[in-house]
């Protein structure tokens, strides 16, 4: 930060702002990341302003030159940056003006700080939303991969975290999927709604002169303008609705790591979690922490918190801009920085996974996993559900008396439960006649989660296209 200068607004002022008042109000310490953006939407302000005769050919060749060098300063790191100039509008207009002279201070015509920052607020996250999508499309396809690895792998699916029916591993993963297959959904539409230009509200009314605020939109890839004025410079419901997609993600994500952290724990054994994504520990030297998974459900908190933030922040503010605004940036950075990081290594994560099908077997053959094979393997036989449902309880209770599974009961046994069952049963019973009996759309057959994913691919494809 150089020496104090003097406001852009400071003529109307009798006493400069106080040293702790400035370092109170300048967002300059973190909206200098719209530089960029700023920059692309003054570039393009400038041109239409010329198109529509409001500022000479000589202006904007001036202005193009001067924001393409403070542009290439900025990207190899230095710009000085300073306080005393608030925020990254006014630098980086102070920075034109001394290099262009008057051609600076007249790019401002037909605009103000409002609408300027609120474009640079879209275009920024406009460009992080590209890159979120490409994170996932890789997460779902590392998803994909996984589960086409092991669409046949056996393992015991939970309710209550209780050993509930077998599923395979490949429909677990299919699960995730279809889940970031809505995000990615979500983020689409937030993106739709969010891509409005906003430039040319001004302050809060509009401009008197003569702008083409939808040849800008065109320019900067809008697909259309914010009608409103007041709403244009006012609204952030794009930064709120981007993070309650994002907190959703996070959600998915905190979910799967909890069961990933779980799974990596000796009881379970389920799978194993590449080093790289691991710590160890400072005093057990046998420890394999699985720190990334851990900081993902921790992480998922700190986007939750920032959805929160915002929706407080805008929940008593009149119209139109007030300063409060200046608080969307730090959450809304750190949301696209942190889901982003998070899709990142997920995504390489999920490649690298090595799953571990005999522990899975082994954690099948407890708990009575295919009970619910046989109760209707009873009402085909033409026992009402609940008939059957009871009966199967009692053959369970007398498995746990004996310490086996119901599979390791005599036929005799079975039979003083219900003289309907026969020998079969014991096909019944089995692990791959309990998976492969799931053979319909949604279920998780090893034959119906391949078809699964051969859609999911068709999909994924069409969804890279677009």
């Amino acid at each position: 930060m150089s020496h104090p200068v003097s406001q852009l607004w400071s003529g109307r002022f009798s006493e400069p702002v106080a040293e702790r008042v400035q370092r109170y109000t300048a967002s300059i310490g973190f909206d200098y990341r719209l530089a960029e953006f700023d920059i692309q939407g003054s570039l393009a302000h400038a041109r239409m302003l010329t198109r529509q005769n409001i500022l000479s050919a000589d202006d904007l060749v001036a202005i193009e030159r001067g924001l393409g060098e403070i542009l290439a300063e900025i990207r190899a790191g230095h710009f000085e940056w300073k306080l005393e100039l608030e925020d990254v509008h006014l630098n980086i207009e102070r920075a034109l003006t001394e290099r262009v002279g008057d051609a600076g201070k007249r790019l401002h015509t037909g605009r103000s700080r409002n609408d300027q920052v609120a474009t640079d607020v879209r275009l920024y996250l406009r460009h992080g939303l590209d890159r979120i999508q490409h994170a996932l499309h890789a997460c779902r396809s590392a998803l994909l991969d996984l589960a086409e690895r092991t669409a046949e792998v056996a393992m015991p699916g939970h309710t209550h975290l209780q050993v509930a029916q077998p599923v395979t591993f490949g429909h677990h993963m299919m699960a995730y999927f279809e889940m970031l297959s809505r995000d990615a959904g979500r983020l689409e539409d937030c993106r739709a709604r969010m891509n409005r230009l906003p430039l040319g509200a001004a302050a809060l009314a509009g401009t008197g002169y003569p702008i083409d605020r939808e040849w800008v939109a065109r320019e900067l890839g809008f697909d259309g303008v914010c009608e409103n004025s007041l709403d244009a410079v006012s609204d952030r419901d794009f930064a709120i609705e981007f993070c309650a997609c994002a907190s959703l993600v996070m959600t998915h994500f905190s979910r799967l790591a909890e069961e990933l952290i779980l799974w990596m724990n000796p009881r379970f054994g389920f799978i194993d979690v590449p080093d790289r994504f691991c710590t160890g520990s400072s005093i057990m030297p046998q420890k394999k922490n699985p720190d990334v998974p851990e900081l993902m459900r921790g992480k998922t908190g700190r986007v939750h918190g920032h959805l929160l933030g915002l929706l407080v922040l805008m929940k008593g503010q009149p119209l139109a801009y007030n300063k409060d605004n200046q608080e969307d940036k730090e959450p809304l950075f750190d949301t696209v920085d942190t889901l982003l990081d998070t899709l990142e290594i997920a995504a390489d994560m999920l490649a690298g996974i090595r799953v571990q099908p005999e522990a899975m077997l082994s954690a099948l053959r407890q708990g009575h996993a295919t009970a619910t094979d046989l109760a209707d393997y009873l009402v085909r036989k033409g026992l009402p559900f609940r008939d059957a449902h009871e009966v199967v309880a009692r053959a369970v209770r007398l498995a746990e008396e004996r310490g086996c599974e119901l599979a390791q009961l005599a036929l005799a046994e079975l039979q003083a439960f219900s003289p309907l069952i026969g020998e079969e049963v014991y096909g019944v019973l089995s692990l791959s006649g309990s998976l492969h009996s799931r053979d319909h759309v949604g279920g998780t057959a090893p034959s119906q989660v391949r078809a699964a994913i051969a859609r999911a691919r068709v999909a994924l494809a069409r969804d890279a296209a677009d």
